[in-house]
């Protein structure tokens, strides 16, 4: 069957992803003149990079003098609940004000105070301000800041590549094989060393921030199947407030400058809950606990006709709504035909951000297998347990700097590069068997049941008894694989990118469940509902291998000067936006 026709292509660098943390990592190539090739199944204008909207973090003391970058790494790791690689944060603390001033030399057009300086706001668990922005679309800025500067370098972008598997040969890559989705024509890249910057696994669950084709465990698909670990999969931040209704918008962010700007909330009797989860913050309280409060009330039966509960800014003059809230407005507009400034909002806990991915060197950024890296959402080490607002899009940037200038010296540094055709042999009979298979199953409808199980066994709150329920399901599912039918049609090879898809989350549903199973107490994002308290024992990270074996990881140690800083009563809230 391996008619289907094959092109060859080299390069130095291969960079899996076109977001933030790729297009960085491809701009550092392109800037030392190594060459590079940068891949991605999403439009490089619409890569998920663009739905972050609140800021992004640095130390620049334009407003708040006093803040130092011991501070930033201070909060991130009080944050993670002490889960986070102090060498990782460290690094991220120190390189955070470069890589605004990248983005500012790129181009970037950030809110700036009449004379001049950055603007910089709270964000929640922050000690100053230090979060830069645009709006509410900092992220959408910061992507087509990025895309401009890798145009004017002439950084080759395919955005219409499907990537299915890293090629390795004796631990060390060289290269990865893939299809254009639109055509089913197939692709061998050789590279010296390969960049994964594919984003994480919150698409797996029902409720989403991530839309329909982007965050569906691909990277640990990649990353587990060339031979690395993946590290914290469990711990995966559930955004307190998505949409509910309807159906197909299931999961759309609904800002958290919302409650920042005065929004309350209300269970289905009226109540304003948070007086009972956090009486001092309220709807400003961390993500970790208003996401549990709001699972709490309508898992106890108090929430609103389509299962979630009220976030309500009609009391808010209508005026600052339209000003400080205008995406918010058009979007409930758009979708539900609901004017904020006179209804409620049906909200309700949303898969938001993965925290666990690949397993990599708290420096330079290299997975287990040489020559290949991780960047982004899909890497680990900087968040732990809970994320800090704001460190994500910096995390990009930092990262996908560091570890292109990484790529380069490795690339540099080989007298040969091995290639293995039974490798490149079995990427491509992989392929082949997929498209001969015939059978009643579909992937869509098999994606679909992934998240339900997810969602029902493995959401906010988590149990023994539910993950073992949940594993059960996702074994049956599984099963339902092998009787797949994919066809491609006038369209393109759509069936095959979905089946690849399916294949990712199905791999990140069970390394969470079973990581999940394994961290017997709550710990940030993580609430086990048998396991009420945290563990010290468990200060550690979970490593997971394909074969399903886990190991406890321990933390370093955080140097005495950082820890002295984490110390102190929780933050007040006035005048922050919640995380």
């Amino acid at each position: 069957m391996s008619h289907a026709p094959e092109h060859r292509t080299a390069t130095n660098v291969l960079v899996i992803g076109t977001g933030a943390a790729g297009l960085r990592a491809a701009i550092e190539l392109a800037e030392r003149g190594t060459q590079v090739l940068c891949v991605g199944k999403r439009r490089k204008d619409d890569a998920h990079t663009v739905l972050a909207a609140g800021g992004i973090n640095a130390v620049l003391g334009t407003m708040d003098p006093e803040d130092t970058w011991q501070q930033h790494a201070a909060d991130t790791i009080r944050e993670s609940y002490w889960l986070a690689d102090p060498r990782t944060v460290e690094l991220l603390a120190k390189e955070a004000p470069r890589a605004i001033d990248d983005l500012v030399g790129y181009g970037a057009e950030f809110q700036r105070e009449e004379d001049g300086r950055l603007s910089q706001r709270f964000f929640g668990a922050h000690k100053y301000r230090r979060t830069c922005f645009s709006g509410d679309y900092t992220g959408r800025e910061i992507q087509r800041t990025l895309v401009k500067r890798a145009n004017e370098l002439n950084v080759p972008i395919r955005d219409d590549l499907y990537i299915t598997k890293l090629l390795v040969h004796d631990g060390r890559v060289f290269g990865a094989y893939g299809f254009r989705i639109e055509d089913g024509s197939r692709t061998v890249i050789l590279a010296d060393a390969v960049i994964l910057a594919a984003g994480g696994h919150t698409r797996i669950w029902r409720r989403s921030s991530s839309r329909r084709d982007e965050n569906t465990g691909d990277a640990m698909r990649l990353a587990a199947e060339a031979g690395c670990r993946l590290r914290d999969v469990e711990l995966v931040q559930f955004h307190p407030t998505g949409m509910v209704f309807p159906e197909d918008a299931a999961g759309t962010l609904v800002t958290e400058a919302v409650r920042g700007e005065g929004g309350i909330l209300r269970n289905s009797q009226g109540e304003r809950f948070m007086e009972r989860y956090d009486p001092e913050r309220l709807e400003l309280s961390t993500r970790d606990r208003v996401a549990l409060a709001n699972y709490t009330e309508i898992a106890e039966g108090r929430g609103s006709e389509h299962g979630g509960v009220l976030l309500d800014v009609s009391h808010l003059d209508r005026e600052l709504v339209l000003q400080r809230l205008p995406r918010m407005y058009r979007q409930f507009v758009d979708l539900l035909m609901v004017d904020i400034t006179r209804q409620p909002m049906e909200v309700a806990p949303t898969a938001h951000y993965s925290m666990g991915g690949v397993w990599v060197d708290p420096t330079t950024h290299q997975t287990d297998v040489e020559g290949l890296y991780a960047i982004g959402e899909c890497a680990t080490g900087v968040h732990g347990a809970n994320r800090l607002g704001g460190n994500s899009l910096v995390d990009c940037i930092v990262f996908g700097r560091i570890v292109g200038a990484e790529a380069a010296e490795w690339s540099e540094s080989l007298d040969v590069q091995v290639r293995d055709r039974a490798v490149v042999a079995a990427a491509q009979a992989e392929v082949d068997e997929i498209l001969a298979q015939r059978g009643e199953e579909f992937a869509r409808p098999l994606q679909r049941a992934v998240r339900d199980v997810m969602s029902e066994h493995c959401g906010v709150v988590r149990s023994e008894d539910g993950l073992n329920a949940g594993l059960t399901k996702l074994a049956a599912v599984e099963e339902r694989v092998a009787g797949l039918e994919v066809r491609p049609d006038i369209a393109g090879y759509d069936d095959l990118a979905h089946t690849f898809d399916l294949k990712g989350s199905l791999l990140a549903a069970r390394a969470t469940l079973q990581t999940a199973l394994e961290r017997r107490e709550t710990r940030g994002a993580h609430n086990r509902s048998d396991y009420p308290n945290l563990d010290p024992a468990l200060t550690v990270n979970l490593t997971w291998r394909l074969d399903g074996t886990i190991a406890r990881e321990t933390v370093p140690e955080t140097p005495a000067e950082i820890a002295k800083l984490t110390e102190g009563p929780d933050l007040a809230v006035s005048g922050r936006l919640a995380e």
